[in-house]
């Protein structure tokens, strides 16, 4: 049986740059950009022409900035998608290799950060599991300092972001990817975890901020509902635009509200 042709519509590099001028995001900015390729169409030249649409529409002194996680660098032993046996979970802690911000490849945020990771000149930072790249002027400037024991807190890029007036872009993508939202779990009382990952010198185990994205749709619908969100069509793909710092700013009030206090939760052998 013949495969049906795509049915569109057609995006092309010029296409999706102006979808993006005319969506509102601005040359010279820095934008924080969450990604579904699949969303926007059907795209002449893939994820490259992706990559330069978002590059035309900033201009030559705008940054794009893309989450560029890394999460297969964790403990097997929380691995769930799928899951690996038992019996196999010290050799692949022995075995796992470290984390190098060239080769380590991206996992769960789709292809257009990958393909941003490996443009030329584009930078990363050195967090081992939630990492960002940079293409631009800005690049260092936000991609320096993010402390290996602080993954989406006050040394990572995102409060680097939230400094420099950063807005996000949401495009064909929900608030539940909104990596922001993670930077107020940081400023609200939250529990920690220990996160173990390889490090370095082998197998190491850090303290962390437990981070959890389980409610940020709810969150995000709250925040588009009282905040100024801008919304528009990329391509085919649903598009939202809005400051990187009233998301954050909301979310801490709204994380304070609505999500149980540290005290509140009921720990496993408690």
């Amino acid at each position: 049986m013949p495969t049906p042709p795509p049915t569109g519509p057609l995006v092309t590099r010029d296409t999706l740059a102006e979808d993006l001028r005319a969506l509102g995001v601005r040359p010279g900015e820095i934008l924080l950009t969450h990604s579904s390729m699949k969303s926007l169409g059907w795209v002449c030249g893939s994820r490259a022409a992706v990559v330069r649409g978002l590059l035309d529409a900033l201009g030559p002194d705008g940054t794009l900035v893309v989450p560029a996680q890394s999460g297969d660098l964790s403990d097997p032993a929380l691995w769930s998608r799928p899951p690996v046996p038992e019996a196999w979970w010290d050799t692949i802690r022995a075995a796992m290799p470290g984390y190098d911000p060239a080769t380590t490849p991206t996992l769960g945020v789709g292809v257009v950060p990958e393909t941003v990771r490996t443009w030329p000149g584009a930078l990363r930072s050195a967090h081992p599991q939630t990492s960002f790249a940079a293409i631009g002027p800005r690049a260092r400037e936000i991609t320096e300092g993010h402390a290996t024991d602080c993954r989406l807190g006050e040394r990572s890029p995102l409060a680097r972001l939230e400094a420099l007036g950063a807005r996000v872009l949401l495009l064909g993508t929900g608030y539940d990817t909104c990596t922001c939202f993670h930077l107020a779990e940081y400023r609200v009382p939250a529990p920690h975890v220990r996160v173990g990952r390889p490090g370095p010198h082998g197998w190491e185990t850090v303290t962390e901020v437990s981070v959890d994205s389980g409610c940020f749709g709810e969150l995000g619908h709250d925040f588009e509902r009282d905040r100024p969100v801008v919304r528009g069509t990329v391509g085919a793909a649903a598009a939202r635009l809005f400051p990187l710092a009233d998301a954050v700013a909301y979310a801490e009030r709204w994380l304070t509200l609505h999500r149980p206090r540290e005290e509140d939760i009921t720990h496993p052998g408690a």
